[in-house]
């Protein structure tokens, strides 16, 4: 049961929503010292950081995290669990990079899935171009083997991947070609949501589950990031939402896909940024009271639901 509320605050994008500070008085935690050296990824040092000012008796929380640039502190909360765990993570990417860094906003799912206790980890809604054909090689595809792994895109068309042997997964049909194999997607738009998502919640291993929700899964009307605008219209996101809560024992939920101005620290760290954020965010160019009174909007729907 989720009893209380938290700003880990790396960047001061939820502290700017004023309505949702005076109605859900959450704690607030302040790391705003460590944001420019988390933004993106964190070396061990950093992380060890953020681990020791974080309430490791906060598990219940629902905790904003900010910027979806600091999405990979999702797995810093859950190294917080020892139980037998299931993981739902909403969002645009599917953050399974194979690649360094480890704990990273690109790969944070790839360090979630080495640890035991997660036994299963499901993605709604990534859709992004990271499952393209190219950057899926970077995936952790191997863990789609035995469905400990599912990604179920809102919408994508198939992923030819050349010269490599994709797992057989129940979140996806593998056509077998001579050089290649070839991903068709079981994607939302084609489902009737609130059917297909209560058959996967009902396949889960563990009644425990933490929920992450990175906002741009949704659609710019309802979520300005630093990101690009996803697909999924908030009332869809709320009715996945509702069925978890009324199906699962939520142990743990993090919100981030919040908007804040991209500040670094480092050289290397701000090349890397520069390179890896969309030149056309769905914040780009919008005034930030705007973002901020759309972001803010999202957040209370879901603390609503959940509180």
């Amino acid at each position: 049961m989720l009893t209380s509320v938290r700003v880990l605050n790396f960047d001061n994008s939820v502290l700017r929503q004023n309505k949702l500070i005076e109605r859900f008085k959450p704690s607030i935690i302040d790391l705003t010292d460590l944001g420019p050296r988390c933004r993106l990824y964190s070396n061990k040092k950093t992380a060890k950081e953020v681990s020791a000012r974080i309430d490791p008796g906060s598990g219940d929380s629902i905790t904003f995290l900010g910027s979806g640039d600091f999405h990979h502190i999702t797995s810093l909360l859950l190294d917080k669990f020892s139980e037998d765990i299931s993981v739902i993570s909403f969002d645009d990417h599917p953050d399974w990079d194979i690649l360094p860094p480890k704990i990273g906003c690109g790969s944070w799912v790839t360090r979630v899935l080495s640890k035991g206790n997660v036994k299963k980890v499901i993605l709604m809604g990534a859709s992004s171009g990271d499952i393209s054909p190219t950057l899926f090689r970077m995936g952790n595809y191997d863990s789609l083997k035995d469905d400990r792994l599912e990604i179920y895109p809102y919408q994508y068309k198939p992923t030819k991947v050349f010269f490599k042997k994709i797992p057989e997964s129940i979140s996806a049909d593998v056509k077998r070609g001579l050089f290649f194999d070839e991903i068709h997607w079981q994607e939302l738009k084609t489902k009737n949501i609130a059917e297909f998502f209560l058959h996967v919640l009902r396949r889960l291993p563990t009644k425990k589950v933490y929920v992450t929700i990175d906002k741009d899964c949704l659609k710019a009307p309802y979520s300005l990031t630093n990101w690009v605008e996803g697909h999924l219209e908030l009332e869809e996101l709320l009715l996945m939402l509702k069925f978890i809560k009324e199906n699962t024992e939520v142990v743990g939920l993090d919100i981030a896909g919040d908007y804040s101005p991209v500040k670094t620290e480092g050289f290397i760290r701000t090349v890397i940024t520069a390179i890896n954020h969309p030149r056309d965010s769905s914040a780009k160019d919008r005034p930030q009271s705007l973002i901020d009174s759309v972001n803010e909007a999202a957040n209370i729907k879901i603390l609503e639901l959940l509180t």
